[in-house]
């Protein structure tokens, strides 16, 4: 078949479409919301593990955390063999910085988070934050998690930990709260009814799709932390690993050092866990692999849908074209003319389907994105091609049926079709 003949085929096809817009569009209706779905969750998908590939990448690919539980833990309630683990100590992150020459940094840290009836707050003068989180830290924090850079100011030092002085850096939404007219630095405020001096201001963090972020946090010195908190047992443990260090080896070597640590014996399970970037990318990966699974059967459905219609409706044009295609064999068209033309017909009703599909999927992801600037939803090129490729797909798939009938039909019996 010469491009001509292809061109005048397709012609024909959207002349099919123009002069029955309501049945072509109820035919396609199906393609469009397949790819339209296909289209809109994988510009949300791409553009939320960019999103979070930068948050880990800030946070530190080379980080490594160690905690008495699990990471990420929903469960309702603990495993008794993991309630009954021993409190990590203070003096742990010092030691594994002496046992482990790959790591650049290891430091403690832990929480004050309450969010009950008594939440935390900050105060100063007539103004008050709450609900913010409340930690202890120690000098080398902010240099093992990027995150926390000061913006003003400066960090906890080793003298304020020393001394377990009352001081504290604050998150930027804090500081525009209680400050909104004058510099926070020197500035004394009561973070839960006990005097602080204002020594620094992160940098601007905002948080996970607007979430809590470094923005919400109040960092004071560990040693202060635990002179006003001792009920809080649970700490934490940042280590980061050097850039000309193996993660991989490191990562052993820390888990060695802390099995001695804590006395465990050969046999015995670690009774600590140990997490790194990829644990969080792969946390991810399982939230979104369920959310790519249900739009891969939404998108299936709407498709298989739009195949059938589509076959549907070359199927009732094959009937009422018969006698067109009696007359079209009986000047010379070959059976490969007839499905082919018929053929290009269902890709072109297809691919209208497809195209309108793609433009609404863009038009979601770009809706998405204005509303909630915090998810980045962004279509590739690559899932326009895809989109292409399925909408014609459909149209070869389920109009071959059709077309291959058409083909097969005896020219004699179509000139006296009425």
């Amino acid at each position: 078949m010469t491009v001509a003949e292809i061109r005048e085929n397709l012609l024909v096809g959207l002349d099919t479409l123009r002069s029955r817009k309501l049945r072509s569009g109820l035919t396609v209706l199906g393609i469009v919301i397949g790819v339209t779905s296909v289209i809109s969750v994988a510009a949300i998908i791409d553009g939320l593990n960019g999103y979070i590939r930068g948050r880990i990448q800030s946070m530190g690919s080379r980080s490594i955390f160690i905690t008495r539980i699990p990471a990420g833990f929903l469960g309702a309630r603990l495993p008794e063999k993991i309630r009954t683990r021993k409190y990590l100590q203070y003096g742990d992150a010092a030691y594994l910085k002496e046992a482990v020459p790959a790591l650049a940094y290891a430091t403690t840290f832990t929480n004050r988070i309450n969010f009950g009836e008594a939440v935390d707050q900050i105060r100063y003068g007539g103004a008050h934050v709450e609900r913010i989180f409340v930690r202890g830290v120690e000098p080398d924090y902010a240099s093992a998690l990027q995150l926390f850079a000061v913006a003003q100011g400066r960090f906890v030092s080793q003298y304020d930990l020393d001394h377990a002085r009352a001081v504290a850096v604050i998150g930027a939404a804090i500081a525009d709260a209680l400050f909104p007219h004058v510099d926070p630095l020197g500035k004394s405020v009561r973070l839960n009814g006990r005097p602080y001096e204002i020594i620094g201001v992160f940098e601007r963090d905002p948080g996970l799709f607007g979430g809590f972020g470094v923005d919400q946090f109040v960092c004071i010195p560990l040693s202060n932390f635990h002179k006003n908190y001792p009920e809080i047992r649970e700490v934490f443990i940042l280590a980061s690993v050097r850039d000309d260090a193996d993660l991989s080896t490191a990562r052993g070597q820390l888990v060695d050092a802390m099995r001695r640590r804590r006395r465990l014996s050969y046999h015995a399970e670690n009774d600590f866990e140990v997490s790194d970037a990829s644990f969080f990318t792969n946390l991810w990966d399982q939230l979104t692999g369920a959310m790519v699974l249900l739009t891969g059967i939404i998108s299936s459905i709407g498709l298989l849908v739009g195949g059938i219609g589509v076959m549907n409706i070359m199927l009732i044009s094959v009937t009422e074209r018969t006698q067109e295609i009696g007359v079209r064999k009986a000047i010379g068209a070959r059976k490969s003319d007839i499905r082919v033309q018929f053929l290009l017909e269902a890709v072109t009703l297809s691919g209208v389907g497809g195209v309108v599909g793609i433009l609404a999927g863009s038009g979601v992801a770009l809706l998405v994105r204005l509303l909630a600037p915090s998810i980045p939803a962004a279509v590739s090129l690559f899932w326009v091609a895809a989109g292409v490729v399925m909408s014609v797909s459909v149209g070869l798939f389920f109009g071959y049926y059709p077309a291959n009938r058409a083909a097969n039909l005896d020219p004699i019996v179509c000139l006296r079709y009425e």
